[in-house]
């Protein structure tokens, strides 16, 4: 997954990841705001799991969802595109 995507995107990907890990609070997911890592962390301190856990969480979530995100990126880069022309 893009994680340049995501970050860039960050109000359309927040809903998803919502559903996914529905004890983040708004101001956590503020927080995180598009970063992988920092995605991780809160995870692992608001699920109190271990980090490891928390990355394969992560990472099956990005299997389930990356594609979408990658289409959203060429998407607003198209629309970037054809904005400047």
């Amino acid at each position: 997954m893009n994680w340049d995507a995501v970050e860039g995107n960050w109000n359309q990907v927040k809903s998803k990841i919502s559903q996914q890990w529905g004890k983040l609070t708004d101001d956590q997911l503020d927080l995180v705001s598009g970063k992988r890592d920092r995605l991780i962390g809160e995870i692992e301190e608001c699920y109190g799991i271990a980090r490891d856990e928390a990355e394969r969480q992560v990472t099956a979530w990005e299997a389930q969802y990356g594609d979408m995100f990658d289409k959203i990126k060429r998407r607003t880069r198209k629309n970037a595109d054809a904005a400047q022309h």
